[in-house]
């Protein structure tokens, strides 16, 4: 264990609750338990009734006391859990009482840095936490249990191995020089640098729905007043969340909304419609609306297909700096009258649909369109993901990339081993085999106080 002193956080929210749960880790906390219980402790792992004292040998409080000796608890240290009533006032004072005996408050995120420096999980495991207390949706949170379970580091290890076996072949080729040409020209070191590079592809694809799934998709509505962009959210939402009327200008303000379309988390975004306008408030809710049109991962640009408007016009007016395709989606709105029907089609390159919001008509077909856009297809052993995951694959890809040039085209030995220490270097940063302590306080920083 590389931890000496002993960290005390509050594990529950904030707020008002029935219980609150107060933690303690470290090679003093049985003694600091038992100095505001004025009792021994109950028997690992057993619940134990006990009052909590003050420095005037008041009590403060009362609950159940339950204790986890080292190295089998989340830390891998000595861990006392105190369960006491959930109220702000006695949990915080509960928490200087035991920093008035010795404990140190815990930074954000430090237990589970402390279970990581431990060996009681590795990186990727550490961060599902995280991410299985964020979960937006049930599919995302089904991901993070099965990367906190070890289904994306056995993925990963498993690669991992495959690439330290190619490197002791190409370890051996260089110690023995004599043997080094014709061993790196027979084609076995080159079978297995493919089968890697295939190995770290396939988890790449896998890695990219899991970050589908913790980070979601930010979709924005946007087209000119009344053309139906907050009967569009409130149809894919499934609640009237935007206020609906036929004055133009009735949103003035961007609105967010998160929902949940095919199993994928999304954040919907209705702006203010776009136009000239000498209406001050008005022109701010603009100003808004272009901010988050600029930062959109998806652009739904919503028209009002009983005007008789050109999209492709309006798209080149409205979003002349946003155009490509892959971002902008064509929505033709209110097809109940004109009597057209519900589709999808290919205008000019640009996804076109025509739906009615009002009717929920062709919704659906919008929602497949938006979740077809992400490339999302979760399947049943998706594993939870994140960008720097994403990352390092890309550079261990990359550094493989430049270890098969130096061997099929030059020959050389020791550039095409020094390609493959990177991309080993790089792939094990995922898990945490190879990470600098400045990503690791990152990390860690963003978990909750108490985890």
């Amino acid at each position: 264990m590389l931890n000496r002193t002993t960290i005390a956080a509050i594990a529950t929210p904030p707020g008002r609750g029935g219980v609150g749960v107060i933690r303690l880790s470290g090679p003093q906390s049985y003694a600091i338990a038992e100095a505001l219980t004025q009792q021994s402790l109950p028997q690992a792992r057993f619940a134990g009734f006990r009052k909590f004292y003050d420095a005037s040998n008041e009590i403060m409080d009362e609950g159940l006391v339950i204790c986890f000796p080292n190295p089998h608890s989340f830390t891998g240290e000595d861990v006392v859990e105190l369960q006491g009533h959930g109220g702000p006032v006695i949990q915080n004072a509960l928490l200087a009482r035991l920093l008035e005996l010795g404990a140190i408050a815990a930074k954000a995120g430090e237990f589970s840095m402390r279970a990581f420096e431990n060996g009681k999980m590795d990186l990727v495991q550490a961060e599902a936490i995280a991410d299985l207390i964020d979960a937006t949706s049930q599919a995302a949170a089904r991901s993070a249990v099965r990367s906190l379970q070890g289904a994306f580091s056995s993925k990963v290890n498993t690669v991992l191995e495959k690439l330290i076996h190619l490197r002791l072949h190409v370890e051996a080729a260089i110690d023995f020089p004599e043997e080094e040409i014709d061993f790196l020209a027979d084609g076995k070191i080159l079978g297995l640098l493919d089968e890697v590079a295939s190995s770290v592809h396939a988890v790449q694809q896998s890695a990219r729905q899991g970050q589908l799934l913790r980070e979601g998709l930010q979709v924005v509505i946007a087209g000119k007043p009344n053309a139906g962009k907050s009967s569009l959210l409130n149809a894919l939402a499934g609640v009237e969340r935007a206020i609906v009327t036929d004055i133009a200008g009735t949103t003035r303000d961007v609105l967010h909304e998160k929902i949940s379309l095919n199993g994928l988390p999304i954040t919907l975004t209705d702006t203010a419609g776009l136009r000239e306008t000498g209406d001050i408030v008005e022109k701010e809710g603009i100003r808004r609306a272009i901010k988050e049109i600029e930062q959109a991962d998806l652009l739904l640009l919503v028209y009002d297909l009983s005007q008789g408007e050109d999209p492709l016009q309006l798209a080149q007016a409205y979003f002349a700096d946003h155009i490509e395709p892959k971002r902008l989606m064509l929505i033709g709105n209110k097809c109940d009258l004109t009597g057209s029907t519900a589709e999808m089609t290919d205008l000019n390159g640009f996804r076109h649909i025509r739906v009615s919001a009002k009717k929920e008509t062709g919704v659906q077909a919008l929602i497949d369109a938006i979740t077809a856009h992400a490339g999302f297809q979760p399947e049943e052993d998706t594993f939870i993901a994140r960008t720097r995951h994403l990352d390092a694959m890309k550079r261990t890809q990359r550094y493989l990339a430049e270890a098969r040039e130096q061997l099929v085209v030059y020959h050389a030995g020791e550039l095409v081993a020094e390609s493959l220490r990177l991309a080993q270097n790089a792939l094990g940063e995922i898990t945490g085999d190879f990470s600098a302590d400045d990503l690791l306080g990152k990390i860690f920083g963003s978990f909750c106080i108490g985890k």
